[in-house]
């Protein structure tokens, strides 16, 4: 059995727990504030991109040797025209930084909580990216999300993270813009 951590409770929180549950994970959910002791694996970080540095400042010492998944999009919610990184960077090639003794992986942003709790996307199973430099984690977290019934690919190093963050600021801005519905997306097919 995968245990896996997710420090966060609001609609991604939930979605994506109810998707690795349905896998026979066993789930850990803690609110961002939360002092309780991170007991997963697997660490998913379900909370916007401005928590992300006090998370790694608080939790550092107890994310060593764990895997931490970024699901944030670093995107300038006032204005939605930029992402907030650095253009040869990511929110998870930062977060790597901060967390060197962590394997930090790039997934579940380019999914929106309806298609995840749905498993569609339109007429297409829905499809989780996953990026990273470990090879055993992304292998890792790509069974859990399978055994969840979901679709989910290695999308490359963790490089691939600055083009993720691209798609999902995209999908976001065309949501936000009413041009495509929250339970919207793109999907991918093979």
């Amino acid at each position: 059995m995968t245990d896996i951590t997710i420090i966060g409770t609001g609609n991604m929180g939930q979605a994506i727990a109810g998707v690795l549950a349905r896998g026979g994970a066993s789930i850990q959910q803690l609110g961002h504030g939360d002092t309780a002791a991170v007991t997963g694996d697997i660490v998913i970080l379900a909370v916007p991109y401005g928590a992300l540095a006090e998370i790694a400042q608080t939790r550092g010492a107890e994310l060593e040797g764990r895997t931490v998944v970024d699901i944030t999009n670093p995107v300038d919610f006032e204005t939605f025209d930029s992402l907030v990184v650095p253009a040869d960077s990511s929110a998870a090639a930062e977060l790597q930084k901060q967390l060197p003794g962590a394997k930090v992986l790039k997934a579940f942003n380019t999914t929106f909580a309806g298609t995840l709790n749905s498993g569609q996307v339109g007429a297409q199973s829905t499809t989780v990216l996953v990026a990273g430099d470990d090879a055993e984690a992304k292998a890792a977290l790509i069974s859990a999300i399978e055994a969840g019934s979901l679709a989910a690919v290695d999308a490359g190093s963790l490089a691939r993270a600055r083009e993720l963050e691209a798609l999902g600021f995209l999908q976001l801005t065309l949501a936000a813009r009413e041009q495509i519905a929250w339970t919207a997306g793109f999907a991918l097919v093979r």
